[in-house]
């Protein structure tokens, strides 16, 4: 499984952007895509999640300002991200899970895309 994330770049607060994030390989063996982000010296801090057949999960920090959504038929999901903050600034990362159980946690999620920038400005 390959992940390639793309759609980051400058913002000022409270404005939108939308991260997206296309799979390849064997994406049928996948059953959750998760968005982590990361800033210096931090460790991945879970985002939100999408399950196969389109269950959500956000970080509370996140949520009613971040939408994830998926089309199985293009292999991509995406975060629609609005009311962005300063503190959302970071490396945004999306990450595959191939077990049925949920997870937040970083080291569960055997495939990583590159990351990609968010930066917001105040």
């Amino acid at each position: 499984v390959q992940l390639q994330a793309s759609g980051g770049g400058l913002v000022q607060a409270g404005g939108s952007l939308r991260l997206s994030c296309v799979a390849s390989g064997h994406t049928s063996s996948i059953y959750y895509i998760g968005w982590f982000r990361q800033t210096p010296g931090e460790e991945r801090e879970f985002v939100a999640r999408i399950s196969r057949s389109g269950y959500t999960y956000y970080a509370d920090s996140v949520k009613g300002r971040f939408t994830i959504s998926r089309d199985n038929a293009k292999n991509t999901v995406e975060l629609q991200m609005s009311s962005l903050k300063p503190e959302d600034t970071a490396v945004y990362f999306c990450a595959a899970r191939q077990n049925l159980a949920p997870s937040t946690v970083q080291n569960t999620y055997g495939y990583w895309g590159q990351g990609t920038l968010v930066t917001v400005s105040s």
